[in-house]
């Protein structure tokens, strides 16, 4: 009757260890790392024995019976490296001394030392065996209580006839019975620890597809917003596509109806105003459809480079050459300015650099009303960015409208203009600054704008020498 006392008070003791140690991870250990933590639990089982000896059946002055095998049958089930259960068997053993140093606790040293050994090799086994788990945790607790009681009858400070006839009846069994239901109870905790664990990873898992749905929500927002814009801007541009488009068909439809009707009652003089007219008309035309084939060609990839000597100074002088009658017209004075130390000739594509300064210069006479427009050319040796290497730099300054800051990023997209109303304003379709940006990638340089909205803007052609 005293040991089922002692031993229930054990198998308390020692649920009410797990559960504390169980709280004490859960609120204070869990961030820890895993080596940190398994040293932890090693000297948690070692506890658990201490904590069966301290409240286990004193027989005599200095014979203890307990549980203390426990904590060494669940480090053997749950653990999977071995040697830790020789050290937590010595660990439990070297608790003993604790109590007082006797040839009984000698014994118990020895007897834990040895069923360490014996849980080093049913851990091996364990993880080797294909039985089923509670078959492997029967053996586990038959071989342990069986060495156990073998070792107290030949390394015990009792005779083994008595302790063989008089205690291990009521101890082997009690002993058995109440390790199984302690295996059953932790591994019934094990299994509420799993479920608790996967439902927490489940809602952390929940938590962060809504956040990334959240997320995928704002891109397709965002996305939405844009293709708005983006239809919004195709839809300014091909009502100034069209404007653009009639007017000069109309303007060539109209006349030559004219002299078709009339063309013998026209003068010669007027043939001929209306011949340039029509010229006029057709070649604005052909920009405009140029305009729209080259951008086509350069979003599709097939926009060709040829790559030849192209002489800068001739360059500059027929760029200037096309442009000082509009000036004049204008009243606008036209500056080129080339700085010493200009390279005679670079490698580049001379159509397509003729494009991009046309566009650049066609749209600084466009915006400016008074004042000036100066066409330069530098070299510079390192970039802002850092970036090194002879870099030519093809300026074209004037003293016009001016772009605000935010929406100079915009200019340089297709179908995106600064004002949807400018090419009303001022005519164009908006695809020259968008073409310009393209074909300086594709000649391996690129276009800086620097501009002060009603001061005038600069844009920068770089290009590697």
């Amino acid at each position: 009757m005293h040991f089922s006392k002692m031993f229930l008070m054990n198998l308390g003791m020692l649920i009410t260890v797990a559960y504390l140690a169980n709280l004490f991870y859960k609120y204070t250990l869990s961030r820890l790392s895993a080596r940190v933590k398994y040293s932890l639990s090693v000297l948690l089982m070692i506890f658990g024995g201490w904590i069966s000896s301290f409240f286990g059946f004193q027989l005599s002055e200095n014979v203890i019976f307990d549980l203390r095998i426990v904590p060494l049958i669940i480090a053997i089930l749950a653990y999977s490296r071995s040697y830790y259960i020789l050290i937590i068997g010595v660990g439990i053993g070297l608790t003993r001394f604790t109590f007082g140093i006797s040839q009984a606790a000698f014994a118990g040293f020895i007897n834990l030392a040895i069923l360490g050994v014996i849980g080093m090799l049913l851990n091996e086994w364990l993880r080797r065996s294909d039985y089923r788990l509670m078959i492997k945790v029967m053996i586990t607790i038959l071989t342990v209580n069986l060495i156990n009681t073998v070792n107290i009858a030949l390394f015990g400070v009792i005779t083994a006839h008595e302790y063989l006839t008089a205690i291990v009846p009521y101890t082997l069994p009690l002993s058995i019975v109440l390790c199984f239901a302690f295996a059953l109870m932790l591994r019934d905790f094990q299994l509420d620890q799993r479920r608790m664990y996967e439902i927490e990873s489940a809602n952390a898992r929940l938590s962060e597809q809504t956040l990334e749905l959240q997320k995928a929500k704002i891109v397709l927002e965002e996305r939405a917003k844009q293709l708005m814009l983006a239809s919004q801007y195709k839809s300014e541009f091909m009502a100034n596509m069209s404007h653009e488009l009639r007017t000069p068909l109309n303007g060539i439809i109209n006349l030559a109806q004219m002299i078709m009707e009339s063309g013998q009652e026209l003068s010669e003089d007027e043939l001929k105003q209306y011949g340039e007219i029509m010229y006029g008309s057709g070649h604005d035309l052909l920009l405009l459809i140029n305009d729209i084939l080259d951008l086509s060609k350069v979003e599709a990839g097939k926009l060709e480079i040829v790559q030849e000597d192209v002489n800068v100074s001739e360059t500059l002088l027929v760029l200037i050459s096309h442009f000082e009658l509009e000036a004049a017209k204008k009243g606008l004075e036209l500056e080129l300015e080339e700085q010493p130390g200009l390279p005679e000739l670079i490698y580049s594509d001379p159509k397509r650099l003729q494009q991009i300064l046309r566009n650049l210069l066609s749209n600084a006479l466009k915006f400016t009303h008074n004042g000036r427009v100066r066409v330069k050319a530098h070299l510079e040796k390192e970039l802002r960015s850092g970036q090194k290497g002879n870099w030519i730099v093809f300026s074209v300054e004037d003293t016009g409208i001016g772009i605000p800051p935010h929406k100079q990023h915009v200019i340089f997209e297709a179908f995106q203009q600064a004002d949807g109303t400018i090419s009303r304003r001022y005519g164009g379709t908006g695809l020259g600054l968008s073409i310009s940006r393209d074909l300086a990638r594709l000649l391996g340089g690129f276009i800086l704008l620097k501009s002060t909205e009603g001061q005038g803007s600069t844009f920068s052609l770089y290009l590697p020498v």
